[in-house]
């Protein structure tokens, strides 16, 4: 059974950081792509960052680039997400995800419909 389990949120004041990590069990971890994602209270799902199944491509969204960084251990099974220089409008429940891929390392995936699996979220506060 696949499991995604996310950790490391909590209530943060702006201008802060905050490491999430996802960890992964039940799937062959190298041979997925992954994800992480928000969603804040009543706004749609929104992608944040996502990392090619070897760790060698990365992709953000424009309003955290240069301010997070998604990173991963295929040793530990774990992907990350450390968020620098928050902001109040970063305050979300952040969900990570998974996506098998079979033919290559190096592609990323913006669009939630492409994960297979994805974790229950955990919440990340900003205060101003």
């Amino acid at each position: 059974q696949v499991q995604l389990v996310e950790s490391g949120g909590g209530l943060v004041q702006a201008g802060g950081s905050l490491r999430l990590s996802c960890a992964a069990s039940g799937l062959t971890f190298s041979t997925y792509a992954m994800g992480w994602f928000r969603q804040a209270p009543g706004k749609e799902r929104e992608f944040v960052a996502a990392i090619s199944r070897s760790g060698g491509s990365t992709v953000y969204t424009d309003s955290v680039k240069g301010r997070f960084t998604i990173s991963r251990d295929n040793t530990k099974n774990t992907v990350y997400l450390q968020m620098n220089s928050l902001k109040p409008e970063d305050t979300a429940v952040y969900y990570c995800a998974a996506k098998a891929v079979i033919y290559t390392n190096s592609n990323v995936y913006t669009r939630g419909q492409d994960y297979n699996y994805w974790g229950q979220g955990t919440q990340v506060t900003v205060s101003s």
